[in-house]
């Protein structure tokens, strides 16, 4: 298998179920109101956190911000093609594109072009230069199809955002 593919699965009962669901839209919830809320005493459900985050199936956590309230509004999807996919091209592409700060999400496609990029600055001009200077520079890029989002819908993976901006 590929670089980056998971091999294997962990298997999940319907309590790590619960905790990993609670976990994905109140990450700073209690252990007690954790296992309160999931029907088990604490040291249990400390116990599956611990085998959850350890086994790697909670990666981590982190603070979620308004990209609108810091001036970030400007959200684009690039569709990338590249002139080589051999596995040394992709994992050359996989490697440089890790690093831009703007580029929010970036997926191998099956399809017309090889990567979709979801790229994030604080307007047209900054994306502009983003484009012209890293997404263009990346190894084996040899075209581009930008598309401007006008809203974002939903975004994030957890309920409804809201209906903010991009």
């Amino acid at each position: 298998m590929g670089a980056g593919v998971v091999e294997k699965t962990l298997d999940l009962d319907g309590f790590d179920r619960k905790i990993i669901n609670i976990l994905s839209g109140e990450g700073r919830i209690s252990v007690t109101e954790l296992a309160r809320r999931i029907g088990l005493s604490k040291s249990p459900t400390q116990a599956r956190l611990k085998r959850l985050e350890e086994s790697g199936v909670i990666r981590g956590y982190r603070a979620l911000y308004d990209p609108i309230l810091l001036g970030r509004d400007h959200v684009a999807f690039v569709e990338v093609k590249l002139s080589d996919t051999r596995e040394a091209a992709l994992a050359a592409f996989n490697k440089a594109v890790v690093v831009i700060p703007e580029v929010e999400q970036c997926h191998l496609i099956a399809g017309a072009f090889d990567y979709l990029l979801k790229v994030r600055t604080d307007g047209m001009i900054g994306y502009r230069a983003v484009l012209a200077e890293k997404i263009s520079t990346l190894p084996h890029v040899s075209h581009t199809s930008t598309y401007v989002a006008m809203q974002a819908v939903k975004e994030d993976g957890v309920g409804g955002n809201g209906g903010g901006g991009t």
